[in-house]
Parts: C-alpha cells; structure tokens; sequence
C-alpha cells in the first residue's frame, strides 16, 4: 500500500531529575554535596533515507516517544543519556506542524534531518552549593522534551513526471521506458498513487520517470485526484504531457491539452514554467498524426508522435528527456553554489598567509 501522507504525535524524552545527595565517607566529615546531573532525554529525528519509498510503514504507530534520561546519581555520579528515536522517511518528505500549518523541514536530499528535542538533565545539588550554603539541597527536576503534532506529505521525486488525462497511455509508457509494473486498465483513474521507473541510457546514464495520477478539470481546486496528483508533479525536473488522440469520452484533444495547462498554471505558476515536452499518445490508431500536426498549429511548439505498442518515438521522447534533465541538473547546482555563504578569510589566517600568497 502506498502513503504518502500521515499524521504524528513526536516527543522528545524529559531530562532525567538532579540527585540531591551529600558524601558519606569515614574520616571525612562534612563531606559536602555530591548529587548527580540527571541524563538529558532522548530526541526524535525524522530523517530522509533513500532505502524508504512511502510513509506506509507510520501508518499504524502515530505516537512516537523517545525515552527519558535517568537520573542523577550519588557520588556525583551523572545520569545515562536516553537514546535517540529515529524515524525514516523517504526523502521528498515535506513536515509541517499539525496546528500552525507552517512548514518544519523539507526532506530533501538523502541524510537530511528534522530533531524534536529531548529535554536537558536537571543539575544535582553540587552545583548550588557555595560559601553560604554549604548543604544544598536544590536540585533540578529536568526539563521536558519538545512535542507536538506533525503532518508528514511526500511529494515523489523524479527527473520526469507524466502528466495528462486519465487514459492518455501513462502508465503503459512507463511499463516500456522501464521495468516498472503500474497497474494498467481501460478504465479511467487506473493509477491512484505515483510509479516510479528507471529509464536506463546506458551503463552510466538515465533518469528516474514518474507516472503520476490522472488530471481532470478542476484539480486545482481539489476535485477528483486534485491536490493528490499536483503535489508529486511539483518535485519534477522535466514534464512529459501525454495526450490522447482520440478520447472515449468524446473531448477534443486540443482542449485537452490547454486543460491540464490551466490545472497546473493555477496551481502554481512554478509548476507551469518548467520544461515540457508534449507527445501525442497511441500513434498506432488511424490519423493520430492529423491530431499531433493539429495540436502543434495551436500551441506553437513541437509535438511529439509516440507509440508505447510499436514503439515508435519513443527513442526521440527519451532522448530530449535526457538533455532537457541534465540542463536542470546543473541549472540546480549552479544555484546552490551561488547560495553558498561567502567565507572570508580570518584575521589569524591572514597573519599566517606566506607572501607567496598561499597558507602554509
């Protein structure tokens, strides 16, 4: 089954309490304070792992707790820390809180990480004694963990996402690109979660392609698959739009195709600003050509004519796929290098710099 959205409850251990205590040894009387610090708690991480594909296995546990830190001990004797409790997740994770509805940490990359804190140990009462209060015996309960609600979505990340109408040949596209096995039927909404495939080019090349669920008008605004399909779209780097030639339903290819563009466009002007590659679906039956040369005359850009039965096109799609995924690969890169922060050199490096002008 696949999840790709589930509600925690996420808290992080409390602080074990501060011992208050004094040394007991012969020979030495008033031997003074000597409590323990209690252990701080354990957190919770909600960490991206690339082994993890969907949030199904949270499905059925929604609290998560770390464990307390233990308490201080005699003889100054510290607290055991609790251990960490750590989540994984896919990375594509997007965490918000629950309540407020902002967004916690968005789980990106493999190893990215978002920490409910453990609450911190309590000091024992060594550390309150002084010169006027030689017997303490204030100690620390230890703090609480942090803790809250959580809303976890996964937004599927892939290079190319297949976007179209119900019935357009998506998932059957997919199944030949790559060894994938989406569910495929003549009946509309076949596929009701996101597939992903490898599409190889070679030993040392190819791109991740998604087939994501059916739009119908409205999406937008929630109907039908909505906000469901337009939240995994947004991850992709690449857009390949499917449209069928010859609808059951009776619609007209052309108006189709401007459909889903509106769909997106509303959505997020993000979304319909990237690269797209439109390919006119089935180009088996009889004048799908006629279609494609129609839907190019209206929109003004290059259609594609591609066939997942015969294969025809589908050589050409993957190839402007592939070009179009690497120009965004490194668009991506360019602009997490220009985000980098500037470190400037320190006074002490400086001082140490050779006047070759190289540090030693």
């Amino acid at each position: 089954m696949f999840v790709d959205r589930v509600e925690l409850f996420v808290s992080g251990g409390n602080g074990g309490r501060g011992m208050a205590s004094f040394r007991r040894e012969k020979y030495v009387p008033r031997g003074g304070p000597d409590g323990g610090d209690g252990g701080d708690g354990g957190s919770v991480i909600l960490r991206a792992d690339p082994n993890a594909d969907n949030l199904a296995p949270l499905l059925n546990k929604r609290h998560w707790k770390a464990k307390n830190g233990e308490p201080g001990g005699t003889s100054g004797c510290a607290g055991a820390d609790a251990a960490d409790l750590v989540i994984l997740v896919p990375p594509g994770t997007l965490i918000r809180d629950r309540e407020r509805g902002n967004v916690l940490k968005d789980l990106v990359e493999p190893g990215d990480e978002l920490i409910i804190r453990g609450g911190r140990g309590g000091r024992g009462n060594k550390h309150f004694a002084s010169a006027t209060n030689r017997t303490p015996r204030e100690f620390e309960p230890g703090e609480e963990g942090e803790e809250r609600w959580i809303t976890l979505e996964l937004k599927v990340i892939a290079d190319a996402g297949l976007v179209g109408f119900p019935n357009a040949g998506k998932s059957t596209l997919l199944s030949r690109l790559s060894r994938a096995t989406p569910e495929i039927a003549d009946y509309p909404f076949t596929t009701k979660h996101p597939n992903l495939g490898i599409v190889s080019m070679g030993h040392d090349a190819g791109f991740v392609l998604a087939d994501l669920p059916g739009l119908i008008e409205g999406a937008s605004q929630g109907v039908g698959l909505g906000h469901e399909f337009l939240r995994h779209v947004d991850r992709t780097r690449v857009l390949i739009h499917l449209v069928e030639p010859f609808p059951t339903d009776g619609t007209d290819a052309v108006k189709n195709y401007h459909t889903i563009r509106h769909e997106l466009k509303t959505y997020s002007e993000a979304l319909a600003e990237k690269p797209e590659i439109v390919c006119v679906s089935k180009a088996e039956l009889t004048d799908a050509n006629t279609v494609r040369d129609a839907l190019a005359e209206a929109i003004g850009k290059n259609v594609l004519l591609i066939s997942s039965v015969t294969g025809e096109g589908l050589a050409k799609l993957v190839g402007q796929a592939n070009e179009l995924i690497v120009e965004q690969r490194r668009q991506e890169r360019e602009a997490k290098e220009r985000s980098k922060p500037v470190e400037f050199a320190t006074e002490k490096a400086i001082r140490e710099t050779d006047d070759t002008g190289e540090s030693p």
